[in-house]
This record gives C-alpha cells, structure tokens and sequence, in this order.
C-alpha cells in the first residue's frame, strides 16, 4: 500500500486534532465539584442521585468527557460496621459534557447513616467523603415526614409551579357533592378510564368507574411512595387513567367545568395536569423495573455532536396522520430524513405502501443529530427522554401539553415546526446550514430539562397538586361505598426502623 508523505499527513492530521478539540488539562480531584440531593439523608427517592463536574487542574470546567475510561467510582458504605446494607452501586453516567450523574438504589434503612466515598482513582473528590447521618430512609419504609413544609423543603421543591397556577385558576373552589353527582354519570360509564381516590389518614383509597382502568397501578404506585415520604393532606379526587383529557366545559359555563385529573392537557381543556404515567413510572422504577428512564438516558446520547449522522430521524407507530406523513418525506428525501413506521394499528391499509421499519433501541435514536417529535394520540411521551439527549428536537405545533412544557421556549429550547409539517424539511435545511446555532438550541434545551425533570422534582409537583387540590375542596372526605384500600406492598428484604414515630416496623 502506497504511504503519504509526511507532509500530506500534517493537514489531515491537523483537521483530526481541530475535530476532537485541543487536549485539555488534567482532571483535579479536589477542584472538581459534587453536588444534589442525593448527598442528602432526607431526600428519600426510589433512587438516589448527584451530580459531579471534572475541573481540571487549571480549574476550568472540562466540557467534555475525560480522555480514556473514567475513572471516577462511588463507594457507600454504612457508617456503623455493625449493620450490614444492601446498595445497588453502578457505574457513574458519563453525560459527555464533563459531567456524571452518580445513582445507588437502597434496599434497607441505615439507623447510624452513610458514607459516601467519591473517587478520581484512589483520590478523594471534592468534599469527599460525604456523610450522611441516620437514619436514611429505603424507597419502602412507611416513614412520612409529619411536616409537609419541612419535606418540600429538604427536596428544595419549586415555590411556583406555572402549569400547576394555570390549572387551578379555574378552580377557586372545588365543590366535592357536585363532583360526586357529576363525575360517574358524564365519565364513568362501561368504556371510561376513571378512578375515584380517597386519601385519609395518609391511607390511600380507590374505586374503578369503567372498563379501562388498568393503568391505575401507575397511580396507586406514586401516591403510595409519597405516602411512605410525607403526611398527605385529606382530599377526594378523581384521575383520568385514558389518552384525552376530558373536561371541556368553559370556566363561564353553567354548571362550570369539574377538576378532572388527567396525565395530559389540552388547550381546549380544563383537566388539572400530573406528569405521565410514563415520567411517574420512569421515577419509580429506576435501575430495577425500566432501563430508558430519567437517569440513564443522560449517560446513553450517542455519539458527540460533531459525529451524529446530519439527519433529522423518528420512529414510532401508527398513531397520527402526520407520523405517516413523515415516512413519505423521507422517501422523497432520505438525505434529509429517517423516518419508519414500527407498527401499524390505525392506518393498516398503509403499511404495503410505506413499509415497517425495524425496531430501534431509544438510545440509538441520537446517533442522529435532529429528532422529530410529532404527537401520537395525545402529546407524544417520547418527548421528554428526547429533551434529555443531545440532539436538536423538532417539535411538532399541539394542542396537546405535558406539565412541563410551559417552561420550554420555542428557538431557544427546541425548533418548531407546523402541525401539518409543511416546515419540516426547511427545518433541517437551517439546521444543518446554522451548526452551531442548532447545537446551542440542543444544549439549551437538555440543560432545561436535566432541571425539569428530576426525579424529586416529580415528587414535588405531585404533592403540590394534592396540597392546592385539598386547599379548595368545600367538603371533609370520606370513605365512599365500594373504595378498597390500597395496600402498601411488601418489601421481604428489609427492616424498616421508623424513628419519628418511635417505632419499630418489620416488613415481611
């Protein structure tokens, strides 16, 4: 094989060297920054997590991965020799920007606390160790923080959540006897998705009214956790489990518009808006039931900017018009678009023509440097996991919301596009001519997100929907006909010591 001269090899070589970015100092143990909840005892979540930036030497933030494998570990142990505790550890998330998301599940109460050992090698980083002191609650102690306001306060919950403001405004008050006249009669009959909750006594109660109400799992499951976290306030409401919000009434109407609770909002709705089952579950479920979930997405965004395949890329069923608009533009235009249909339920008749794509694991989707994000029945799910790449998100005009989008700006977090995606392609187009412009819009856009979308922020939004819920309602709760109580779940690995009551629980 012919050689280059070395000559001829110093642009190219120069060109790699520009690509990757001059080499940057080394990492600094103690100069490199940890912080999150995570590190604090009170914060009791399904899964643990904080956060680390790698300062260099110099000082400086590093931007983006250290070269070669990491060599950042976190090591917890219980303070007392004495109890023995089981803690899921695994690698820390390389987010590619310089930092980590470091996670750990607990399977048992530590009476005397934590150590929390945070390593560059065999160095210390940062303040490391952390302590933290007993007792440290596990996902499944029945442990409620008697005072609510101390509770939001250690999970350094928001004091205004918009989305939450926006639905209540509706709802000075909220008039229970009109709820329990209305709500079966208009939403509960054969093929409804409603079910009706009592909470008393930090005891959660239910009733299905409907055909469709397997998704209340999802609901048992987060108000029992928040139970197990703090004392929640008395109320009577009922959750919507279906796609489409459902309360359309006007707030001028006569009679008004009824607090439905639903996962998805509308414009054209007045339903009080909580985070999707699939958010809800994603936060329960960390690194045991799921694996594209709110944490390890952050360490799974594909290749660095500058190596994404310039396309913009969807995959998904059937459910819209529009998702088989997108597989026909990107027949016409594959140097512009990836688009396939994964399955195929609404539209059958289209599948001979336009074809079924292969499935793709998620955390391939950012191999590609734009996503499109179109609604599937309601407001497509997908669309906070994309928020949480880094890839630059075309996010399709709706009518549909989930109760965060509020906070999200168009040009600034994400680009918009037309709700008949007549736009989408000229898109792309600015996109790849205005890199760095899309490249700042997609770090925008993740950085909000990372905020957004924490799992203790979860936890806060939805007690902050009870507490203004139970603020307004005119009437004293009750345990209605045919409600059963939703029982706690066994946890058989743990012994539950539960100090602010004094008392000792063992769960069998």
């Amino acid at each position: 094989m012919r050689r280059l001269p070395r000559a001829a090899l110093l642009p190219l070589q120069l060109a790699l060297l520009v690509a990757a970015g001059a080499p940057e100092a080394p990492v600094s143990a103690p100069r490199s920054l940890v912080w999150g909840p995570g590190l604090r005892a009170g914060v009791v979540l399904p899964v643990r997590y904080f956060y680390l930036q790698a300062v260099n030497s110099e000082g400086q933030n590093l931007t983006r991965s250290p070269p070669g494998q990491t060599l950042f570990k976190v090591v917890i142990k219980s303070l007392s020799p004495k109890e023995l505790v089981r803690i899921h550890v695994p690698k820390p998330l390389d987010r590619n920007d310089g930092t980590f998301l470091m996670r750990y599940r607990m399977y048992e109460t530590v009476n005397e606390g934590l150590k929390v050992e945070v390593l560059y090698g065999d160095e210390h980083v940062a303040q490391s160790p952390y302590i933290l002191k007993g007792p440290v609650y596990h996902e499944y102690c029945e442990c409620p923080e008697e005072d609510p306001q101390a509770w939001q306060k250690t999970l350094s919950c928001p004091t205004m959540e918009p989305q939450i403001a926006k639905d209540f405004a509706s709802f000075p008050s909220i008039n229970l006897q009109q709820m329990l006249n209305e709500v079966p009669k208009r939403f509960g009959d054969e093929r409804g998705a409603i079910v009706h909750y009592t909470i008393l006594n930090n005891r959660v109660y239910r009733r299905s009214l409907g055909k469709y109400t397997d998704f209340k799992m999802f609901s048992d499951e987060i108000l029992l956790s928040l139970a197990r976290k703090v004392l929640l306030p008395d109320i009577e409401f009922y959750i919507n489990l279906g796609d489409w919000p459902l309360e359309h009434r006007k707030v001028n109407e006569t009679p008004g518009p009824l607090p439905i609770i639903s996962w998805c909002g509308s414009l054209d709705s007045r339903d009080v808006i909580l985070p999707t089952y699939d958010i809800t579950h994603s936060t329960l479920e960390a690194m045991r039931g799921v694996t594209n979930d709110l944490l390890s997405i952050q360490g799974n965004t594909g290749p660095s900017w500058i190596n994404k395949t310039e396309k913009a890329f969807f995959r998904g069923r059937d459910s819209r018009e529009e998702r088989l608009q997108l597989v026909q533009l990107s027949k016409e235009n594959p140097e512009l678009l990836d688009a396939g249909i994964t399955g195929y339920f609404f539209f059958q008749e289209k599948e001979k023509e336009l074809g079924k794509a292969k499935l793709i694991g998620f955390f391939d989707f950012f191999k590609y440097k734009y996503q499109v994000n179109v609604d599937g029945t309601v407001a497509a799910y997908r669309y906070p996991y994309l928020m949480l790449g880094d890839s630059l998100v075309l996010k399709q005009d709706s009518t549909y919301y989930e109760h965060f989008y509020m906070a999200l700006k168009p040009w600034k977090h994400y680009v918009p596009i037309k709700r008949n995606l007549s736009d989408l392609l000229e898109k792309v187009k600015w996109a790849k001519e205005n890199d760095e412009e899309a490249k700042k819009i997609a770090k925008e856009g993740q950085l909000a997100a990372r905020e957004l979308l924490q799992p203790h922020r979860v936890y806060c939004y939805y007690y902050r929907v009870l507490q203004k819920y139970a603020e307004r309602q005119s009437s004293r709760p009750e345990i209605r006909d045919k409600m059963e109580l939703v029982p706690q779940p066994d946890d058989n690995t743990s012994l539950c010591q539960c100090h602010r009551e004094g008392s000792f629980r063992e769960e069998l």
